[in-house]
């Protein structure tokens, strides 16, 4: 076992680091990963998934906020967006409002800005669920499925992966997708396995070929040979049916406190990943279960408990350098009709204040976790995926003239340090203002176009380091 001593970040600073010899190098598999990262997962359970599920998802959510927030201003107040009290109550002056956003946008936006901030983060939301409102899906045969009879699990296999195949096929299929086996742990090992070789084969069998940014996620990791497993079952798939090794991923579930710090008190987060030997393309944190696993009651779990700040806090810190996707946990309170049939005035209004609560709650979380540095999360709910993009597209929105101001004082003086109003930018904070931009634009939060108008920097300088921004501007 030789040491590497690599040297990072302020001068002094040194992480030695144990290589394991080159004979179990070799089982690392070059992964095959996207340059685009997805916003959100969505889990739904294996027995419901068909071909037609992201658009149904797409339809449900886009008919909830017909109901519930038929225009821009009722969508702002819902989500709790800035400067919603200002905006008109009465839907007439919101309509000719609308019209003069509408006409002319540049105008609107230096004249009154809330209502052109709620109108575009309103229409942007509104052009996402109709065009591609799932980004990545993954088929459930844990929490949101249960236990089954083997029998029927059998069954539901393989008639979900029949119904990828079908998505495949027809070219719908969301750009990252992938399907959640039950846990390696010894109660249902048996049963995950078999679900995983029922699943791929069947998969592989009606498609001939396997999706782009494909995954199986595991739950519940105790130990790092459970990962081992996994990456040992899916390169002995890809070599059986002559796919390219690396072509499926592993997305690895943190949500036992085994799955941070090991029986022997050390962080095994990284071990996790190299267990998968190439293969970990993402890791999700499971914030219930692992507060359950802490003995935290129920009424006190929460996404944003101090213990779910700490895992987050060393998921951060032992992934972010490995090239894993980080995804937050999941918001349970969902913004859902509490009252169905014939309804009177108050249960309307009730009802509405159920979806609104639910949206601002998940808007909350959503913007939250971004600010922690995960930059994906759970949707569990297909009224979520509302409060999902405006979420998404309010953060990168409201950030982007003051980021591109910052940015611009940063090009012109280089490799100089400069003072950008009362904030001092380096540049360290030059490559995360960078790294922000190219997550607006992935996102459609901003188009390239409007990125390089902002900022005047085009979208492949956008897309490159600070080293080579400074290089350049010489």
């Amino acid at each position: 076992m030789s040491k590497i001593i690599l040297t990072d970040g302020d001068e002094g600073v040194r992480l030695i680091v144990k290589e394991p010899k080159g004979k179990k190098s070799k089982s690392v598999v070059p992964m095959i990963r996207s340059r685009q990262s997805p916003v959100h997962v969505v889990y739904g359970g294996a027995d419901r998934f068909s071909a037609g599920t992201p658009r149904k998802l797409g339809d449900i959510a886009l008919k909830t906020l017909e109901t519930y927030a038929p225009n821009f201003a009722e969508f702002a107040l819902a989500m709790n967006l800035p400067g919603c009290e200002t905006l008109p109550a009465f839907r007439d002056v919101v309509e000719k409002l609308e019209r003069q956003i509408a006409r002319n946008k540049s105008k609107a936006k230096t004249e009154n800005y809330p209502a052109w901030f709620a109108w575009t983060v309103y229409q942007k939301t509104v052009a996402k669920l109709t065009s591609e409102p799932v980004e990545d899906f993954r088929i459930d045969f844990e929490d949101g499925y249960g236990f089954r009879i083997d029998e029927e699990e059998d069954r539901d296999s393989e008639n979900a992966a029949l119904e990828l195949a079908r998505s495949i096929e027809q070219g719908t299929v969301t750009r990252f997708c992938g399907f959640r086996v039950k846990s390696f742990q010894p109660e249902t090992y048996s049963r995950a396995v078999r679900t995983l070789d029922l699943f791929l084969n069947k998969l592989f069998e009606s498609a001939n070929r396997l999706p782009e940014n494909f995954v199986v996620t595991l739950p519940k990791i105790s130990d790092r040979k459970q990962v081992r497993d996994l990456a040992d079952r899916l390169r002995k798939f890809e070599k059986k049916h002559d796919q390219p090794l690396g072509k499926i991923g592993i997305e690895l579930m943190i949500e036992t406190p085994e799955s941070i710090i090991g029986r022997k008190g050390n962080f095994v987060l990284k071990e996790l990943v190299a267990a998968g030997k190439g293969r970990v393309t993402s890791a999700n944190f499971g914030a219930y279960d692992y507060t359950a696993a802490l003995g935290i009651s129920a009424a006190d779990q929460h996404i944003r408990h101090e213990a779910c700040n700490f895992a987050r806090q060393m998921m951060l810190i032992n992934l972010s350098s490995l090239n894993v996707r980080l995804a937050d946990s999941v918001t349970t309170k969902l913004p859902v009709a509490i009252h169905s049939g014939r309804l009177n005035l108050l249960q309307k209004t009730e009802n509405q204040q159920s979806i609104h609560s639910g949206w601002s709650e998940h808007f909350d979380n959503v913007t939250a976790s971004m600010r922690d540095g995960f930059y994906q999360s759970w949707d569990l709910h297909p009224n979520q995926l509302s409060a999902r993009y405006s979420a998404v597209y309010s953060y990168f929105v409201t950030g982007m003239d003051s980021q591109a101001e910052r940015l611009k004082a940063f090009v012109e003086r280089a490799t100089k340090a400069t003072l950008s109003g009362n904030t001092f930018d380096d540049a360290a904070s030059a490559q995360g203002i960078l790294n922000f931009f190219v997550r607006g634009m992935d996102c459609g939060a901003f188009t390239e176009k409007e990125a390089a108008a902002a900022t005047g920097l085009s979208s492949t300088e956008l897309r490159s380091s600070f080293q080579t921004l400074v290089v350049n501007s010489k």
